[in-house]
């Protein structure tokens, strides 16, 4: 069944319920109220002819209850026989036991000559005078009007629960069209694989706030296509030349003398490395757009000292001084060591042997911090400085150096994992400074 279907039909049922609860009631009220008037009736009529018959006998002819304007009586003794007897009202134990002082006077349904009557018994003379005075009245119109009662609140249901299924109809659809354009859109997006497209967010409601959650969840699935693409056509581009030199190199070798053979090979085994390089960037990239992994609190200190020690076995000719007070960030160690790595090996890359400073200080809370490892080289050009960051780019003066491109764009990415920014500056002095500010 649609959802539209069911959400018209539960409305339904919910009127229905509550309509019907209020009929009853209604109906309970109407019955009380008619049935209390009715017997208030009595009592006068009751008063009235026990007036009379104490003060001037039975003398007046009630007539029987078959009459409709006029209430019908009769007197019941202690033995059970009744003056006069064309009332034809019935004797039960109960009136008898009121007549001999037994019970208190009561009211009760019966029937009289095949008809429904409303009966009253009451004692009659004082205590001990052993006689009941038993009156009635048709219950006919009491009965027809509750009748058109009950006939008039069901009708009410009916058409309240008609009315509701219309109208929770119109409703059901008209909240609904924003999740079937929702719907609509996603299945646009599935058939063409175009994240492109967008909600109208308008107002401030859950369907508004479901449209702007919508269109969040495309922009970031369109940034992640985007980047995906960019990524797939930066790094053909940037494989095809090794793999280039690679197969040149690859078919000369049989063709060159022993000399330059063995030059040709340590130029094999260089490009080799390189592109494993290249192609563990391109995999680490990658992996960044999976969930991080598990986050604990890191010393970002003791992270720097065994990262500096690591970078001088692969820089041996580089001094790398370490100026570290205690920090802690929460993250992944291994994205932060791979982050720190490259930003060592950037700054050894650039510092033409000069040495390489790491400072790190905590932040202003009890979480925080901030890694800046400085290089003594020749710096970045200013027209560089914004684009340090992106993927492949190699400023005029690195593209003679080894090196993919990807290592600072790492850096980035794993500062915007961790809720941290990453930013390049000159130095004082000279250099290049690289920052990571956590907090």
């Amino acid at each position: 069944m649609p959802l539209r279907t069911r959400m018209a039909v539960l409305a339904a049922l919910a009127v229905a319920v509550a309509v019907a609860g209020a009929a009853v009631v209604g109906y309970l009220a109407v019955r009380q109220a008619l049935h209390v008037e009715l017997d208030r009736s009595l009592q006068r009529q009751a008063a009235q002819v026990a007036r009379d018959v104490q003060a001037r006998g039975w003398t007046t002819r009630t007539g029987t209850c078959a009459w409709l304007t006029a209430p019908c009586a009769q007197i019941v003794r202690g033995d059970g026989t009744t003056e006069p007897d064309e009332a034809n009202l019935p004797v039960t134990p109960r009136v008898v036991r009121v007549a001999n002082g037994r019970s208190r006077p009561f009211f009760a349904d019966a029937t009289a000559g095949g008809l429904p009557v409303r009966v009253y018994a009451a004692p009659l003379g004082p205590d001990g005078s052993r006689r009941a005075l038993q009156v009635g009245t048709r219950a006919d119109n009491t009965d027809r009007t509750l009748d058109r009662v009950r006939l008039a609140l069901l009708a009410t249901v009916v058409g309240g629960v008609v009315v509701a299924a219309l109208l929770g109809h119109l409703v059901a659809r008209g909240a609904l069209r924003p999740v079937s354009r929702l719907t609509r859109a996603a299945e646009r997006i599935a058939a063409t694989g175009d994240p492109g497209l967008r909600m109208s967010a308008a107002g401030s409601d859950e369907l508004a706030r479901l449209a702007a959650s919508f269109n969040a969840m495309l922009a970031a699935l369109e940034e992640s296509v985007t980047a995906q693409r960019r990524l797939v056509a930066d790094a053909s581009h940037e494989l095809r030349t090794p793999l280039t030199s690679l197969r040149a190199d690859i078919e000369l070798l049989d063709e060159l003398p022993p000399p330059r053979r063995d030059r040709v090979r340590r130029r094999l085994r260089a490009q080799l490395a390189g592109l494993g390089d290249l192609v563990g960037d391109l995999i680490e990239l990658a992996r960044g757009d999976e969930p991080a992994g598990e986050v604990e609190d890191v010393r970002l200190d003791l992270l720097a000292r065994h990262c500096a020690e690591q970078a001088r076995t692969r820089w041996p000719d580089v001094g790398f001084t370490v100026d570290a007070e205690p920090a802690v960030v929460a993250g992944n160690p291994r994205r932060l060591s791979r982050a720190l790595a490259n930003l060592l090996d950037n700054a050894a890359k650039f510092s033409g042997g000069r040495p390489v400073e790491v400072r790190v200080r905590p932040g202003p809370g009890a979480e925080g911090g901030e890694v800046a490892v400085r290089d003594r080289g020749p710096g970045i050009d200013p027209a560089d400085l914004p684009h340090v960051f992106d993927r492949f780019y190699r400023s005029a003066a690195a593209r003679g150096l080894p090196g993919s491109g990807l290592g600072l764009a790492i850096v980035a990415q794993v500062a915007r994992e961790h809720g941290a920014r990453a930013a390049a500056e000159p130095a004082p002095g000279g250099g290049t400074v690289v920052r990571l500010v956590f907090g």
